[in-house]
């Protein structure tokens, strides 16, 4: 059994080019991580791939939860959070499968938290700059500016409000009420930052670079900013009404 304080969550819909590449690249770190993947019954046998590593070299550091379908990334990282927390992870990562988060930042984010304190270090594209490769010019711009828009709307002080790179310290996940986090697509992304910011716990942005996905297909669609840019207006609203939980000591 390889012993680790940590778990990279990992959904996939669809990502045999990348997973197991991903998964090698994060094992293959000087740092102990275990692999959470959640599958969302991806039709290209991404699932099976993962059960055969699993089942050969990486048994007791590779684990997976197998859903029946398309539920949504924000439930896909909820289930993976309980999971987690289930099995006494101090630090949970979240991480996309199709290397636009580079494996070699995760010790980063994990010092963050385990050496210098913070309780959320975010990979952030737009904390220095704008740190995005091989990305449409649109969509960077739309990016950028949805995360301007989340400052502008709530007083949130970050500058990557929808990065989907993460680390987490057990306590954040513990005292955030997540059957109370409502959204699926880019504004979960956004409501977990945001409620962690209001009860109190300390973020810290970690520049990062992010790469455009080379094999696979990307799953952005237009309803998920859209969820996203109204989905801010209701977070803000929150802010002024909401009582929020007194954070969880650990």
């Amino acid at each position: 059994m390889y012993q680790s304080d940590s778990i990279v969550i990992i959904p996939t819909y669809n990502e045999k080019e990348n997973i197991e590449k991903i998964i090698r690249a994060i094992f293959a770190l000087e740092k102990s991580f275990h692999i959470l993947v959640i599958d969302d019954g991806s039709p290209d046998g991404t699932a099976a791939i993962v059960r055969g590593l699993m089942a050969t070299e990486f048994d007791g550091r590779l684990f997976i939860v197998e859903r029946s379908g398309k539920l949504g990334l924000g439930t896909a990282y909820i289930a993976g959070f309980k999971w987690a927390l289930e099995h006494q992870y101090d630090y949970i990562f979240e991480m996309d499968a199709d290397f636009s988060h580079d494996p070699n930042d995760l010790p980063r984010l994990y010092a963050a938290c385990h050496d210098e304190g913070y309780d959320v270090a975010i990979g952030s594209r737009y904390v220095s700059g704008v740190n995005v490769v091989n990305w449409p010019i649109g969509r960077v711009l739309m990016s950028y500016f949805a995360s301007k828009y989340v400052r502008m709307v709530t007083g949130f002080n970050v500058h990557d409000t929808t990065a989907g790179f993460k680390c987490y310290k057990r306590r954040v996940l513990q005292t955030i009420e997540l059957d109370k986090i409502r959204f699926k697509g880019y504004a979960f992304q956004i409501e977990m930052k945001y409620t962690a910011y209001k009860i109190g716990f300390k973020i810290k942005e970690v520049s990062v670079i992010f790469v455009n996905r080379r094999e696979g297909v990307s799953k952005m669609s237009g309803g998920i900013f859209g969820e996203a840019f109204f989905g801010v207006m209701k977070l803000r609203w929150d802010g002024w009404t909401r009582k929020y939980p007194k954070p969880i000591d650990n």
